[in-house]
């Protein structure tokens, strides 16, 4: 089987680290987000993964390369001249999409996270025989959304709501499909979008088909979802007993540290913390709801909650880091600096505090 990954643009909501490396190389849960689903894809026999992508391609490549032997599985490139929305980009890898096999093949928005139950799913696919099956998911607020009004008891698709003033449904387009070959020839070669053109199409012809998403989702395409995704996934791993998860005296929730991190004296880490490879925690630092990414150096009696702390920064003594602060690379905040929300560009230090959120260029 292959599956398409849709990479995109330029993952403006998440810099600054995207101004160091494309969105789906961002660490997640210590791993490039784009990872958990080449990993979820290899498993369930997804033998080809192709990236449609616009943006900095031999970033992407140079970098997979290491993990196409690792894992064991083919991925290639299709590379847009132009942004072709989130349907143009099927019909642009369209020939390395099919073969003579006719099977149908996977689709996936890069920014989702999940358990990935793309076996059910192959399954569900099957069982309807329809031309596509799309994942939806339950959420609390469906008027942010893209409605999905469904059979409950088929599955089937009757239609799609945008941003709905009236209740019509909770159940929203999760970013994962699974599509017969037949669908590229519903798609034109140019800017087209898949949930707004082809989806509605398919729909009316009766032969799209949704299924309910078990387990947790999240889009983690800007910082706050990023930090409620990672507290969902290490929630779903406390659930499955991982073994991955931190524990000791010093560990509160659900925490998550690379062997390869040392952390001093009289810490307290977590709940729904990452420390990445390489990271030296120093003594009596106070950590929650963070992630904290390779090379970081976190210095005594430091705290930091809710914020992302980029690649090989440094946090001062006594420092106070929170309320949604993101560091990007090799950032420098200083002794008893006080950051409240601070946006801060790579390769800065930060001698005074920021007292409200602000970029800092």
């Amino acid at each position: 089987m292959k599956a398409l990954i849709l990479v995109g643009g330029f993952g403006t909501r998440l810099r600054p680290l995207t101004l160091s490396v494309p969105k789906p190389l961002v660490d997640f849960a210590n791993k490039p987000m784009i990872l958990h689903q080449i990993e979820a894809l290899k498993a369930i026999g997804v033998t080809e993964v192709v990236l449609a992508i616009n943006y900095q391609p031999e970033v992407m490549l140079n970098f997979l390369k290491d993990f196409e032997e690792k894992i064991g599985i083919k991925i290639t490139c299709s590379q847009e001249t132009e942004p072709l929305g989130t349907a143009g980009p099927l019909a642009l890898a369209r020939d390395k999409l099919t073969d003579i096999s006719g099977d149908p093949f996977f689709v996936l928005n890069s920014d989702v996270i999940s358990e990935y139950p793309l076996k059910q799913m192959i399954e569900f696919h099957k069982s309807h025989g329809g031309e596509a099956s799309i994942m939806v998911t339950k959420v609390d607020e469906p008027s942010k959304y893209g409605v999905v009004v469904m059979e409950e008891s088929t599955g089937q698709v009757e239609r799609f709501v945008e941003k709905p003033k009236l209740f019509v449904g909770n159940k929203i387009n999760a970013g994962i499909y699974l599509l017969n070959p037949s669908v590229l020839d519903r798609i034109e070669l140019r800017p087209t979008s898949i949930e707004k053109e082809v989806f509605p199409n398919i729909a009316r012809d009766k032969k799209l088909y949704a299924m309910v998403l078990p387990g947790f989702w999240m889009d983690i395409g800007q910082p706050r979802d990023y930090i409620s995704g990672l507290r969902l996934y290490l929630d779903s791993l406390k659930k499955k007993s991982s073994p991955k998860l931190a524990a000791g005296p010093h560990i509160i929730g659900n925490v998550l540290v690379d062997e390869s991190a040392k952390i001093g004296e009289g810490c307290l880490i977590g709940p729904d913390v990452a420390i990445g490879p390489g990271c030296v925690v120093e003594s009596g630092v106070r950590l929650s709801r963070c992630t904290v990414m390779r090379g970081v150096r976190i210095k005594k009696h430091a705290c930091i909650s809710s914020s992302i702390i980029g690649w090989h920064s440094t946090v001062g003594q006594w420092a106070r880091v929170e309320n949604m602060t993101i560091l990007g690379e090799d950032v420098h905040v200083g002794d008893e600096i006080y950051s409240n929300g601070g946006v801060v560009l790579p390769h800065k230090e930060i001698k005074s505090s920021i007292l409200k959120p602000e970029i800092v260029m």
